[in-house]
C-alpha cells in the first residue's frame, strides 16, 4: 500500500513537472504556451524531419533550422533565420501576443517573425512529415488551410511537394537561392527559379544574368533536360493566379532533395544507406552546350562537335573573323533576310532544345497547321513549335530573335523556323525539288535493285547444286549474304505506328525507334528520311559493310524493310544504349568501375581487330566515337553505326577522299587535313576513345585552367599529364586527368 502511494505521487510530481516545462521532447507540435529553445527539437510524426537549432559547418552562429532526422550527420533542407545568425546559445522560438511566431535572443529582441496578415485565435506550430513547418488553427482539421508555411520561403533545397512557382494573389514567388557558403545560408548570387514570362521555363541566374535554362515545359518535361524518374509525379500546374511546378513521391520510402550549390549546379541526391550515404542522380548542367547562348542567336551547340557551336542550316555566322576566333557570342543571321510583304515560309528543324521561352505566347488548342496560318499573320512571329507533346496538342510561338539552342539527337523536339520564301522559290525550290526526286528515284531504284538482287539469289540458290563449292571471293560472299526482309505492317505494329514514345533518337540517315516483333524481339528500326541523300548512301554502306559480319563486339543487322517509299534498317536492340550517355554523366559514370571500362575498352579492340583484319573485307569505320559504341544488357560494347564505312579487298590499307565525314576530335590529322583514311585512322580514334574512357572526360569538352586544349591535346603538349588511375579496387575508378 505504501509503495503505491509512492509510485502515484512520484507519478504526480513528473505531471507537474512537465506541466511547468515550456516543451517535452520528441513531439511535432508547440502551442502559444510553449516555446522552442536551443536543445529542444520538434520531430515529424512520421519521424522524417527535425526542427531545431544547428550551427552549420565550422561556423559558431546558430540558426533555426529543419533537418533529415534519420540521416546521421545534419543535413540542412531549410533555415529560418538565413540573414540574421545568433551569435549564442540565447535563441527561443515562440508565439507573441498576436499569434505570430517569432525568433527572439535572450534580451527578447526581435530577430525574425512570421508576420502573417491574419489574426490567429489558438495557433500551433507544427512539423510535418513532409518537411513543411506550418502554422495553423489547433481547431482547424483542414491541414492545407495554413496561416504560414516554410514551403513559401524556400532556402537552398527542393523537397517532394513543394510548389515551385508564383502566386500572382499573394505576390510570393518560390525559389531556390544558394547559400553564401557552407558555414554561411544566407541567400548568395545564386537562384533557381520558374520564369514568370513568357511560357513556364526554369533558369539558373547569376545576380541577373542566365547561367543555364532548362526550357519550356512540352506535357512531359521541361524541354532540354534530364528525364525525371517515375519515382516521382511531376508536372506544371497553372490557374488564373497560380503557376509552379511540383513533383510528388510515389513511393514514401524514397528519401530524395534537388539542391542549388555555391557552383551554381543543381543536384538531385537520393538517400541510400549508413554505409553508402547520398548519391547523385543527376546534375545540370551537364556539359559546356548548357551554357545560356553561348552560340548566340540561331546559334546551335552539339558536344560531339570541336568546335561545339555552330549555325542553324540555312543560317550563317553574323561576325564571321569572331566566329573563327571562338566568340559565338553574335551569333548567326540568315543567309537570305526575310521579306514577310513577298510571303515567308516555316522550314522545319528537329531533335533540338526548344529556344528561350520568355517572350513568347501559347494557345492551348491550336493543331500545328493552324499555328503556322497565325503565325504567317504576323510579322514578327519567328518561329513556333507543338506546346504538348504528350497530347500533341497546343502551339507556341516566339516573336524574338532564338536564343540557346542546342542538339539533342534523343531527347529533342521539332521546331517551325521563319524564312524567306526565296529559301523555296526559284534555285533554292528547283534544289529541294531536285533532291527531293533524286531522293525519291534513288529510294525506289535502290529498293528495287535489293529486291530484284533478293529474287535472283533465291532463284539461284533453288536452282544451285547442294554441296557445291568454291567460285571467287566475291561469288561466296554474294552467296553468304542472307538479309532477311521485314514488311512494312510489321515494322510498323511492332514500333506502335512509328510512336514518339518510341523514338530514341535521329541522324543523318533517319529517326530510330525502338519495337518489339510479335514472338518478344526487341529491335532498333533506322527509318530513312525521305530527304536524307546522306542517308540513302549509309543505307548502302550498312547493307554491304555488315550484312553477314558476326562478332560479339559489333551490332548485328537483323534485316530491313523495303515496301513503297519506306527503306529500313532493322537492328538488335541495346538496352544500356549508348557508351558516352554512362560515360560523361556523373550519376550514371559510378557504374563504370575500373574492371567495367577495361572490358569495354577491350571489346571496341576486339570489334576493331575483327573489322581490320578478321572481316572477309578490311573495314574502315570512320568514325569512332562513344556515341556509337552501343552496350548490351550485360554492358558489353558493340561498334555501331557503318553509314560512312569503306571497305578494302585485297591488299588495299589506304585511300583518300575530297569529302571528309565523320566527328572533329576523333579524326586522325591526316584525314581532317588531307582526306588520307586507312586502318590507322581507326586506330587514333581509339586512341582518344580510350583516354575519354580512363579519364572519365569528354575530348571536345575537356578544359584544364587557361590552357584552351582538348583532352588529346592536353595529354600531348602538357609535359606533366599523368593519367591516375585506382587499378587496385576492383569496384571502383578513380581515373582523374590532372
Amino acid at each position: 500500500m505504501e509503495k503505491s502511494i509512492k509510485d502515484i505521487s512520484l507519478l504526480l510530481l513528473l505531471t507537474s513537472i512537465l506541466s511547468i516545462l515550456e516543451i517535452s521532447p520528441a513531439i511535432d507540435t508547440i502551442s502559444t504556451t510553449q516555446s522552442l529553445k536551443d536543445g529542444d527539437t520538434l520531430v515529424s510524426s512520421g519521424g522524417t524531419f527535425e526542427l531545431g537549432f544547428f550551427s552549420p559547418g565550422d561556423s559558431k552562429n546558430r540558426y533555426v533550422g529543419i533537418w533529415y532526422k534519420k540521416v546521421p550527420s545534419i543535413t540542412a533542407v531549410w533555415v529560418l533565420n538565413r540573414e540574421i545568425p545568433l551569435n549564442s546559445r540565447s535563441g527561443i522560438l515562440k508565439f507573441n501576443e498576436l499569434g505570430h511566431l517569432v525568433l527572439v535572443n535572450d534580451t527578447n529582441n526581435l530577430l525574425w517573425s512570421s508576420n502573417t496578415s491574419r489574426i490567429a485565435r489558438t495557433p500551433i506550430l507544427q512539423l510535418l512529415d513532409s518537411g513543411n513547418l506550418v502554422l495553423r488553427e489547433a481547431n482547424d482539421d483542414n491541414l492545407e488551410n495554413f496561416l504560414w508555411q516554410s514551403f513559401d520561403y524556400l532556402s537552398d533545397t527542393y523537397l517532394p511537394g513543394m510548389n515551385f512557382g508564383w502566386n500572382a494573389a499573394t505576390g510570393v514567388q518560390n525559389y531556390l537561392s544558394s547559400w553564401t557558403s557552407n558555414e554561411d545560408p544566407a541567400p548568395g548570387d545564386l537562384t533557381f527559379y520558374l520564369d514568370p514570362t513568357g511560357y513556364p521555363q526554369v533558369f539558373i541566374k547569376r545576380g541577373t544574368g542566365a547561367i543555364y535554362r532548362m526550357g519550356p515545359w512540352n506535357g512531359l518535361r521541361f524541354s532540354g533536360t534530364p528525364y525525371v524518374s517515375p519515382t516521382f509525379r511531376h508536372g506544371i500546374f497553372k490557374n488564373k493566379n497560380t503557376t509552379y511546378y511540383r513533383e510528388d513521391s510515389n513511393d514514401k520510402s524514397v528519401i530524395s532533395r534537388v539542391t542549388l550549390n555555391q557552383s551554381g549546379v543543381v543536384q538531385r541526391w537520393v538517400w541510400v544507406d549508413r554505409t553508402r550515404g547520398w548519391v547523385l542522380y543527376l546534375t545540370v548542367p551537364k556539359d559546356d552546350c548548357d551554357t545560356y547562348s553561348d552560340c548566340g542567336a540561331y546559334g546551335t551547340c552539339y558536344i560531339g562537335n570541336s568546335p561545339a557551336c555552330g549555325c542553324l542550316s540555312k543560317f550563317q555566322p553574323k561576325d564571321p573573323e569572331g566566329w573563327n576566333k571562338g566568340d559565338w557570342s553574335n551569333g548567326c543571321i540568315r543567309r537570305t533576310p526575310l521579306n514577310c510583304q513577298e510571303g515567308d515560309v516555316f522550314l522545319k528543324y528537329s531533335s533540338v532544345k526548344l529556344p528561350d521561352a520568355q517572350y513568347s505566347t501559347y494557345n492551348e488548342s491550336m493543331t500545328l497547321d493552324e499555328s503556322e496560318v497565325k503565325c504567317l499573320q504576323n510579322c514578327s512571329c519567328m518561329a513556333y513549335s507543338q506546346l504538348d507533346i504528350s497530347r500533341g496538342s497546343g502551339c507556341l510561338f516566339w516573336f524574338r530573335e532564338l536564343i540557346d539552342i542546342r542538339d539533342m539527337s534523343s531527347d529533342g523536339q521539332d521546331i517551325y523556323i521563319r524564312m524567306a520564301s526565296s529559301e523555296l522559290d526559284s534555285k533554292g525550290k528547283r534544289n529541294i525539288l531536285v533532291a527531293t526526286l533524286t531522293s525519291s528515284i534513288g529510294v525506289v531504284l535502290l529498293g528495287l535493285s535489293l529486291m530484284l538482287y533478293f529474287w535472283k539469289r533465291s532463284k539461284k540458290k533453288k536452282n544451285e547444286p547442294k554441296g557445291k563449292i568454291g567460285g571467287t571471293h566475291s561469288e561466296s560472299h554474294e552467296k553468304d549474304l542472307d538479309l532477311p526482309l521485314f514488311d512494312l505492317y510489321t515494322i510498323s505494329k511492332a514500333t506502335d505506328n512509328f510512336s514518339i514514345n518510341n523514338k530514341l533518337g535521329e541522324g543523318g540517315f533517319g529517326p530510330v525507334y525502338k519495337g518489339m516483333l510479335e514472338e518478344g524481339q526487341d529491335i532498333a528500326v533506322k527509318r530513312l528520311s525521305k530527304t536524307s541523300m546522306q542517308g540513302l548512301d549509309e543505307f548502302k554502306n550498312e547493307v554491304i559493310c555488315i550484312a553477314k559480319l558476326q562478332h560479339r563486339n559489333l551490332v548485328r543487322l537483323l534485316g530491313c524493310c523495303i515496301q513503297g517509299e519506306e527503306i529500313m534498317l532493322i537492328y538488335e536492340y541495346m538496352p544500356n544504349k549508348s557508351l558516352d550517355l554512362f560515360l560523361f554523366d556523373q550519376t550514371k559514370s559510378k557504374l563504370l568501375d575500373w574492371e567495367k571500362r577495361f572490358q569495354i575498352v577491350n571489346g571496341i579492340a576486339r570489334g576493331i581487330m575483327y573489322l581490320h583484319q578478321d572481316s572477309r573485307l578490311r573495314i574502315i569505320h570512320r568514325d569512332l566515337k562513344a556515341s556509337n559504341i552501343l552496350l548490351d544488357t550485360d554492358m558489353n560494347p558493340k561498334i555501331s553505326d557503318f553509314g560512312i564505312a569503306r571497305s578494302f579487298r585485297g591488299n588495299e590499307t589506304e585511300d583518300k577522299t575530297n569529302r571528309v565525314v565523320g566527328t572533329y576530335g576523333y579524326m586522325s590529322p591526316e584525314y581532317a587535313v588531307h582526306g588520307r583514311y586507312s586502318i590507322k585512322s581507326d586506330v587514333f580514334s581509339f586512341g582518344v576513345l580510350v583516354l575519354e574512357i580512363v579519364s572519365g572526360k569528354r575530348n571536345s569538352g575537356f578544359s584544364k585552367g587557361d590552357q584552351h586544349l582538348d583532352l588529346l591535346g592536353h595529354v600531348i603538349v602538357v609535359p606533366s599529364i599523368y593519367l591516375r588511375v585506382n587499378i587496385v579496387s576492383k569496384t571502383n575508378l578513380s581515373g582523374e586527368v590532372h
